[in-house]
């Protein structure tokens, strides 16, 4: 049976023991509080749960992704490095890390949606692991929030699908633990720092890692808006966006392929122009 693990118990709205503004700034792919992130949820599970046996050979999994990673994907490197400094003084064999592959992108803000309607969303997925990679390990999955469960429901699933019978642990930086708290606090906590396309400017700025939240925000915005914001960005960050956008499919979902297509042509076509005629 699956325990779980998590750093932060939610159980007051107005309480939740970190500052929602970090959060937001994580979910959208600020990398100095990733670090701060994963180092903290090493660290405690670590000493209330690790430490009590010998783990053996663990096997770190973040949260699903098809190409782009989640916000959980940056967290998860500094869980590691901090979990495999631990292992290595202890004389125990360092990280494994492994992938849940999913097959489903979807345009719907999870974080918009009561209990229902993310199972009812996230029930069109499916989860796939490499289970002859895994065998015999300690498998730690590894999520940024847990509100509903309905994620989890779907590793547990895919857990019971594949047969793992290994040692499992479910870790999350936070988790909402009063189900009499609405679970759009999940959407108030990532857009607390969020209001507008150009809130994200700081963060692009500093140590920052696209990811699958960022994206789709970025793309979703209205395209004079789009335009204004992507005109301030240097090429390398427009390219990266276009082609993660592509490799996750988004050019075919019409809420994303307007934008992705005045890159496309605004920006691609005219680099290629001059990669080709020169300046």
């Amino acid at each position: 049976m699956p325990q779980r693990y998590s750093y932060h118990k939610i159980d007051h709205a107005d309480r939740i023991g970190f500052d929602p503004a970090d959060y937001s700034r994580f979910k959208f792919g600020d990398d100095a509080i990733a670090r701060r992130f994963g180092t903290e949820l090493a660290t405690g599970f670590i000493s209330e749960v690790l430490s009590q046996e010998d783990p053996g050979q663990v096997v770190v999994i973040p949260s699903p992704y098809a190409f782009i990673p989640t916000a959980t994907f940056a967290m998860k490197t500094y869980f590691v490095h901090v979990l495999n400094s631990w292992l290595a003084v202890s004389g125990y064999q360092v990280v494994q890390e492994a992938k849940v592959h999913r097959t489903v992108t979807y345009k719907e803000d999870y974080g918009e949606l009561d209990a229902g309607e993310r199972k009812r969303l996230i029930g069109n997925d499916s989860f796939h692991i490499d289970k002859a990679f895994v065998e015999g390990k300690t498998l730690v999955f590894l999520d940024d929030i847990r509100i509903t469960g309905s994620h989890e429901w779907m590793i547990r699933k895919m857990i019971d699908t594949f047969g793992l019978n290994n040692r499992i642990y479910l870790l999350y930086y936070a988790e909402l633990m009063n189900n009499q708290i609405h679970p759009r606090i999940e959407n108030d906590l990532n857009y607390a720092a969020v209001k507008s396309i150009f809130d994200l400017e700081p963060i692009i700025r500093g140590r920052f890692a696209f990811n699958t939240r960022f994206v789709k925000y970025v793309l979703n915005t209205d395209p004079s808006v789009f335009a204004a914001f992507i005109g301030g960005q240097d090429e390398e960050f427009i390219e990266t966006l276009y082609h993660l956008a592509v490799g996750n499919g988004y050019h075919a979902i019409d809420a994303y392929a307007g934008n992705l297509a005045f890159i496309r042509t605004h920006y691609l076509h005219n680099s290629k122009q001059t990669q080709i005629h020169g300046n």
